[in-house]
């Protein structure tokens, strides 16, 4: 199981980058990548959970709301990797502040999401299996954070 899910999250994180450049290209190549990195994940989801139909039935409309959130945290985060990007030479006291502000609100947002789903995936799937897809997200979570960390430059301390 854990070979699958390494070697499908080496693929994610490997697209994220892609994801990032992509930015920059028409909308319809953004889409297109944005749309084959989710079909990924919910490949590698589904190779690794094992659900029977009636759990699949009920487990896939959630996660697909879910996702969509989700996806709503990551345009935050990569708003605010941008701002920081843009300013991390000359950062400022105020704009340090701005970006600890923005980091924590979506660390909380992010916490919010998980407690607000956690019951929703418990109704459907057994516990064991809620607790196997949360792994599983905070695998693929922490290789996408690890790989962004990778490739951000820290702040010269200036004082």
């Amino acid at each position: 199981m854990y070979r699958r899910i390494s070697i499908g999250l080496m693929g994610l994180v490997m697209m994220w980058p892609v994801l990032l450049s992509a930015q920059d290209k028409p909308v319809d190549n953004m889409q297109v990548i944005i749309e084959k990195a989710r079909a990924d994940k919910r490949f590698l989801i589904a190779e690794n959970m094992e659900l029977t139909k009636a759990e699949a039935k009920a487990f896939w409309p959630i996660y697909e709301k879910y996702q969509n959130e989700l996806s709503r945290l990551c345009s935050l985060i990569m708003i605010m990797i941008d701002k920081y990007s843009k300013a991390y030479e000359k950062m400022t006291d105020e704009t340090a502040r701005n970006l600890l502000d923005e980091y924590m609100t979506i660390e909380t947002l992010r916490l919010k999401l998980l407690q607000t789903y956690l019951p929703k995936f418990q109704e459907v799937l057994p516990v064991v299996k809620a607790l196997s897809y949360f792994q599983i997200e905070n695998k693929i979570y922490s290789g996408v954070m690890y790989e962004f960390a990778s490739d951000i430059p820290l702040i010269k301390n200036t004082k």
